[in-house]
């Protein structure tokens, strides 16, 4: 029997929020009852309006108030930094929240952005998820899903001694400004401050390590951060974004989980903005799983735009990063819809969570 669709209400409309207005369009579990955005340029403009397509009847608003007002079952958020007072007050209020903003467990959260009480954001967030009765969901490509499939590859493997998960990306394409500033790119290589800026930037990928040892059931000593850069070797103009020369262009980012000292479970990063780095990776574009095991499994998850797609667009490629980004909680919403009330992980979902909806 087919189960009514979920009212929802997405906020921001960026590079990933504009995807997934597009995207959530033809997706059967879903319905659009609202839009909030942050830009005062937005508000008042209907929401297909905003992100190139035709009109579908929903008009941004820029008030909490205004999303609990529209009573819907599932908040998905899209901001490029997470939006804490959004997310207690939509919870108290007894609405769902699933996000790609900045957490899969909580532990950079918690670690890095106490509050000036001390209190940490997963006590706030449970503490709203208690007094609301609602759940609490974060979610991605990379940290997300690209974890889930490493530890879907440990499934038919015995006696593991290390687990590694690889991003091997162009990140060129991804037109975020505000994201690539926080890390460093375009700063001077040599800038003392560069390897801070990636470390604090990314310290979310050590939720991945986390999540992947929790799934694994190996307790980890410690998960060191390392850095390798990438300095342009010229002037590059990417049009959206300047690299002079000498800045970061690219960059090796590793978050080693240790037991005993021994590296157990890696996220790698191999990040390219530009080919005209030294040092410089040869960027697979893709994500790769390596486990050293009995037996061992090498395997490459890759991702084309779909057949007819103009290769020359760069368009084309940007929209699938943000869709790869953004799809994993449009559909998982109905799973944390149906959890119990709290902050769930992925390693607290049903596997249907991680399922896609054909045409």
């Amino acid at each position: 029997m087919a189960k009514a669709p979920i009212r929802l209400f997405q906020v921001a409309t960026g590079n990933v929020g504009t995807e997934m207005i597009r995207r959530v369009q033809r997706h059967p579990d879903l319905e659009l009852v609202g839009l909030h955005c942050y830009s005062p340029d937005k508000i008042g403009r209907d929401a297909g309006e905003i992100v190139g397509i035709d009109p579908i009847g929903v008009t941004a608003t820029g008030t909490v108030d205004e999303i609990i007002a529209a009573r819907p079952d599932c908040v998905t958020f899209h901001g490029v930094f997470p939006d804490v007072d959004l997310y207690v007050r939509v919870l108290e209020a007894g609405i769902n929240v699933v996000t790609t903003a900045d957490w899969v467990t909580g532990h950079h959260r918690d670690r890095n952005h106490r509050s000036e009480s001390g209190t940490t954001e997963s006590e706030i967030l449970a503490g709203a998820c208690a007094r609301g009765g609602s759940t609490f969901y974060g979610t991605g490509m990379n940290p997300g899903l690209a974890q889930l499939l490493t530890i879907i590859h440990t499934c038919d493997v015995a006696d593991i001694q290390r687990v590694v998960c690889t991003e091997s990306v162009d990140v060129s394409c991804h037109h975020s400004v505000d994201t690539w500033q926080n890390v460093g790119f375009g700063w001077p290589v040599d800038h003392p401050e560069v390897p801070l800026k990636l470390e604090i930037g990314t310290r979310v990928f050590e939720d991945g390590v986390r999540m992947i040892a929790d799934c694994l059931d190996i307790e980890l000593d410690e998960v060191v951060f390392e850095a390798t850069l990438g300095a342009c070797t010229k002037d590059v103009d990417l049009g959206w974004y300047q690299l002079p020369a000498g800045s970061l262009g690219g960059c090796l980012l590793k978050y080693v989980g240790k037991a005993a000292g021994v590296p157990k479970v890696e996220m790698h990063l191999e990040w390219q903005m530009t080919p005209y780095t030294d040092q410089h990776w040869d960027i697979q574009a893709c994500y790769i799983t390596q486990i050293d095991a009995d037996p061992c499994i090498y395997s490459k998850h890759m991702i084309f735009p779909k057949p007819g797609t103009d290769f020359s667009d760069p368009a084309a490629f940007a929209s699938v990063g943000m869709t790869v980004t953004g799809m994993p909680a449009l559909n998982a919403i109905r799973s944390v819809v149906d959890a119990a009330p709290g902050i769930v992980t992925s390693a607290d979902l049903p596997l249907r969570a991680f399922a896609g909806r054909f045409a």
